[in-house]
């Protein structure tokens, strides 16, 4: 498999798996990226993601060997079925109620950077670098990235990265707010290992909740917001969740969720 999957522990385990391809993009890997989302958003075992690349790389971006591969007639249709595969995968991680942890164990271009930014927590390696690289081959950016950038460091800084394809490191990358932290290398599998066991324990639906919040919040007016505010806070409280929660606040005990 080019993308391995696997559920451990109420984690599932999320690999592109193509090492000596710097984890490239193809058909295939969309493919099988947009099926691992689909298990994760069906699996209701499921309550945290981790999304990593083999290798020394976490992914180069788009398989450039298979764009040129394709008659030159047939480029644009098969970079649509590319994006089909590949913005549904995105689209699932981002509505399904587990949140996803994307650990950046080396480089991420294009489309892997696009993927790296579409986490709800992101971890890098102190050594992983960043670049839009899209515009390097005369393409323009796909992944969410055209969305998500913008939102998360404004549009200026958004255009110069996609303009100019700067590699960023992951401490730059952090202190523009790209990532959520960057890691000592070393450490790297262990924070993220943490991270993914402490939210597979959390409030599930909650989670849920929150990030389609943040989602809604980046076109609803003040007035809409609220009300959706409203809806799911009225909403997570008829869960199990909610009542253990504060019960366990009350008690002064640590609360044990059980995602229901």
């Amino acid at each position: 498999m080019e993308v391995e999957f696997e559920v451990r522990g109420h984690v599932a385990y999320i690999t592109l798996n193509r090492p000596d391809a710097a984890n490239a993009l193809n058909a295939e890997v969309a493919r099988q990226l947009d099926n691992a989302a689909l298990r994760c958003d069906e699996n209701q075992d499921v309550r945290a993601a981790l999304l990593t690349g083999a290798g020394k790389m976490f992914c180069g971006g788009g398989d450039l060997k298979a764009f040129a591969a394709q008659p030159p007639q047939e480029l644009p249709s098969y970079l649509k079925l590319v994006t089909l595969h590949f913005h549904q995968a995105i689209h699932r991680f981002a509505r399904m109620r587990a949140p996803l942890v994307v650990v950046v164990n080396g480089n991420a271009g294009g489309g892997g950077m696009s993927l790296a930014l579409a986490g709800d927590i992101v971890l890098a390696a102190e050594s992983a670098r960043f670049t839009m690289a899209y515009t390097r081959v005369g393409l323009t950016p796909d992944g969410s990235s055209t969305y998500t950038l913008p939102r998360l460091i404004g549009l200026r800084r958004a255009a110069e990265l996609m303009l100019t394809n700067r590699t960023l490191t992951a401490r730059e990358a952090e202190q523009m707010g790209l990532i959520t932290r960057a890691v000592p290398d070393t450490e790297l599998r262990q924070q993220a290992e943490a991270l993914v066991q402490e939210l597979a324990q959390g409030a599930t639906r909650a989670f849920g909740g929150v990030k389609r919040l943040l989602y809604s919040s980046a076109t609803a007016t003040l007035a809409e917001q609220m009300g959706l505010e409203t809806e799911w806070i009225a909403e997570m409280a008829r869960m199990r969740d909610a009542r253990e929660g504060i019960t366990a606040f009350l008690a002064k005990k640590a609360p044990k969720f059980t995602g229901e």
